[in-house]
């Protein structure tokens, strides 16, 4: 969840799948008429345009964060998604604009947020409560969060999801993944249709707050006893599908730990980098979202609060070995073993062109530089994210041959992703190869 910033402002959430395609629609509408009018431009200029340039640009993606930020749920949530993957492919004024789909959301205004909870808990829910703020806290993609005490003395933080989130998921993910193919951020002649089943699969289950409430309480009982992190408490008498009521836990943004001393820096991240490796191979159990927001900080304890297990994913026994037959290789530089385990999960396959394979094998090579590195690795002082973004500019020319890897390799690179991001923002200094042998 994001704080709450001076820009948020009440605006309803439109729930109905008809005036949600509308308005994707109309987004679609008005970047064609921006690059028509972009390309008369450069034509009247004497030059040839280029589509890929007159399709992102600022203007454009302006009109694609604003809107998906006004229309919330699985329309925002793939927009954010997008501009987490894509974020380092894109050029700088375009990858901030997209990167405020990460960071603001609008909120229901008080009479929709009202019929919401009539319908999760009856009309006269509030007799349950002391108070309950109706300006949210926080507000997200799929839902915003209220604080309330209850009249026997709870302090809670409730999410609520805005209405018609979980019947306009597929419509949102075709609409949103047709403005992906016509800004050209997905190669012509990829079949992303397996990603898109996948993708609603998981908004889905992202929309189910049971499910989200089952997996908070596992991992609060995994981290009960922890001194580093702290899970909110469930409390299922007033959970339901829509609604999600937790503990209230004190903290301030993750991101707030960049004015901090270094040393409180390398000590958060290494616990979160080495909370991934106990989640792959010993809880077999991820919560694969990356956004930062789902890391807080307790100044007074110094521990990391985890929040957000909708997208939390469980990995097969055989699926977590490959993984660590795949890093072990990489640390010890045997791209023989990289390339044969690669092939065991999937980011391989027979019918790959060499050069293709060759490719990618080096890409990962690079990738984890920051594992083999012997000491402490400086997230603040290293280009390997820009020459990553270099590197991949080759495989367009591959575009025709590529194939999505099994989905459980996807959501787990996202994650690692999203903590490397996270790594650097907060420019820590770790000693990675440590961590990752203490799992090999």
């Amino acid at each position: 969840m994001t704080e709450r910033k001076p820009d948020m402002k009440p605006m309803p959430v439109p729930s109905s799948r008809f005036v949600r395609a509308a308005k994707l629609g109309g987004l679609a509408s008005s970047i064609a008429g921006s690059v028509m009018a972009e390309g008369a431009k450069s034509l009247a200029r004497g030059q040839r345009p280029v589509m890929s340039d007159l399709l992102l640009t600022p203007q454009n993606a302006l009109k694609v964060a604003d809107k998906l930020a006004q229309m919330r749920g699985a329309a925002m949530k793939m927009g954010q998604l997008m501009s987490m993957d894509a974020g380092e492919m894109l050029p700088p004024e375009l990858s901030q604009i997209m990167a405020r789909l990460r960071a603001e959301a609008h909120f229901m205004p008080p009479a929709q947020l009202k019929k919401v909870l009539i319908a999760a808990w009856g009309p006269d829910f509030l007799k349950h409560f002391k108070k309950f703020d109706v300006h949210p806290i926080a507000a997200a993609s799929i839902g915003q969060v209220h604080r309330a005490w209850t009249k026997d003395g709870r302090d809670l933080a409730i999410k609520v999801q805005y209405p018609g989130v979980r019947k306009s998921i597929d419509s949102d993910v075709d609409n949103v993944a047709t403005l992906m193919k016509i800004s050209g951020l997905v190669p012509k002649g990829l079949d992303i249709a397996p990603m898109l089943e996948e993708a609603k699969r998981q908004l889905h289950e992202e929309a189910d707050y049971e499910r989200e409430g089952k997996y908070l309480a596992l991992f609060g009982q995994l981290k009960e006893n922890s001194a580093d992190f702290t899970v909110p408490a469930l409390h299922a008498d007033l959970t339901t599908r829509e609604v999600l009521a937790m503990s209230f836990v004190e903290g301030v943004p993750i991101e707030s730990l960049e004015t901090a001393p270094q040393a409180e820096r390398d000590r958060v991240m290494r616990l979160i980098v080495d909370l991934i490796f106990r989640e792959l191979f010993d809880y077999r159990l991820m919560q694969t979202d990356p956004n930062f927001a789902n890391f807080r900080y307790d100044p007074a304890t110094g521990r990391v609060i985890l929040l957000d297990f909708g997208a939390t994913r469980e990995f097969p026994e055989a699926f977590a070995d490959r993984y660590r037959r795949l890093l072990r290789a990489g640390l010890d530089d045997d791209m023989t073993g990289v390339r044969d385990a690669a092939r065991e999960i999937g980011f391989l396959h027979a019918e790959m062109p060499e050069d293709l394979e060759a490719l990618l094998l080096e890409m990962f090579r690079m990738s984890v530089e920051p594992l083999r590195q012997p000491g402490f690795y400086d997230f603040g002082q290293n280009d390997l994210a820009l020459r990553m973004r270099d590197e991949s500019l080759a495989l367009q020319s591959h575009r025709h041959h590529f194939r999505f890897p099994p989905v459980d390799s996807l959501f787990l690179q996202r994650k690692f992703g999203g903590v490397y991001l996270l790594a650097t923002k907060l420019r820590a200094r770790i000693d990675l190869r440590n961590v990752v042998e203490s799992w090999l």
